[in-house]
């Protein structure tokens, strides 16, 4: 069964034109993610879909129900922000148990949902305390802790590692991953970070000024990008792109991933190094090709210094080309 289908849905905040002609289907105990520059739209198609924002045109359907005049409180979905939204006066019980109070669950049906999402979370010690006395990392697992225990049709995520520092991003990434295998629920995660997505991801839709620009997994997406934006979003160190001309003649543009680049005395990329990045097992050389930036990820430890004049070289089946509207040339 199908968890979301969105068909042709629009978003107009006045003459702004923010979301368009979206189309997009989420399966059961998928794990999707929204990922695309800031004010892309990403935030915005999520509001829509949890209904805190209203479509424009368009049509919704969560569970098989369509629920564009439906509210929030009704359409079986539970959201967790990037700000917590923890009430202060409340402790770690009285934040997960609110909603379920107010839906008059049982008392041992509460108890049972509480105690499952604590034991799942690591927050059966946390349980009295109250948002203040907890760190950051603990109030997001109390957050997502509050959105299980209602045992929604979706989980919607608002950036939610995003007011956490690298370790604890990380840390509460693998334990998004874990729950998401543990619940086997679907879920759409809404995020700016490339990373993220990559590793969280079952499907990855791309977002670019309100539009889908390509939908896939993201081994997919990474290997078969259908355009020059996918292809630069999607990769750290970013895809190297350079004129066609630079290599014989032509007026597309080369895209070459950073890991495809190495070290060749008589490679066709001449380069003067302007920076390297010495990561202990990889090293990041960046260059200049002419009066274009590349950067070369090379495996291990290597003795380069600013200045150094290199010369790079690449197999022509790890070469990507782009036409001058940046679409993938196959």
């Amino acid at each position: 069964m199908t968890a979301l289908t969105l068909t042709n849905v629009n978003k107009s905040f006045g003459n702004v034109h923010v979301l368009k002609d979206i189309t997009l289907e989420v399966e059961e105990g998928e794990f999707v993610v929204f990922v695309g520059p800031s004010g892309c739209g990403k935030s915005t198609l999520l509001r829509v879909i949890a209904g805190l924002e209203d479509a424009s045109s368009g049509e919704i359907n969560i569970g098989g129900q369509q629920v564009n005049l439906v509210p929030p409180s009704k359409r079986g979905i539970a959201m967790v922000f990037q700000s917590y939204a923890l009430y202060p006066h409340l402790n770690v019980r009285g934040n997960m148990t609110l909603a379920l109070k107010q839906e008059k669950q049982p008392k041992a049906v509460i108890e049972e949902r509480v105690a499952k999402a604590s034991r799942m979370l690591n927050l059966e010690d946390y349980l009295d305390r109250y948002p203040s006395e907890l760190s950051g990392g603990q109030r997001q697992r109390v957050a997502i802790g509050r959105a299980i225990v209602r045992e929604p049709k979706l989980f919607l995520f608002d950036e939610p590692l995003s007011n956490l520092d690298a370790a604890l991003r990380m840390n509460t990434r693998i334990e998004i991953a874990n729950l998401h295998r543990a619940l086997d629920a679907s879920m759409i995660y809404v995020t700016h970070d490339q990373t993220e997505a990559m590793t969280l991801a079952d499907k990855i839709v791309v977002l670019r000024d309100g539009r889908v620009e390509q939908i896939g997994t993201p081994m997919e997406l990474y290997n078969n990008p259908a355009n020059q934006f996918v292809a630069g979003f999607l990769g750290s160190p970013s895809m190297n792109f350079l004129p066609e001309d630079l290599l014989g003649d032509g007026e597309n543009t080369i895209g070459i991933r950073p890991e495809d680049l190495f070290l060749s005395d008589d490679g066709p990329l001449a380069a003067q190094v302007s920076h390297v990045e010495k990561l202990g097992g990889d090293t990041n050389v960046i260059a200049k090709v002419q009066d274009h930036a590349v950067t070369a990820r090379l495996f291990g430890q290597h003795a380069i210094a600013e200045g150094q004049e290199l010369r790079f070289a690449f197999s022509a089946d790890k070469a990507y080309r782009f036409d001058p509207a940046g679409q993938r040339l196959r």
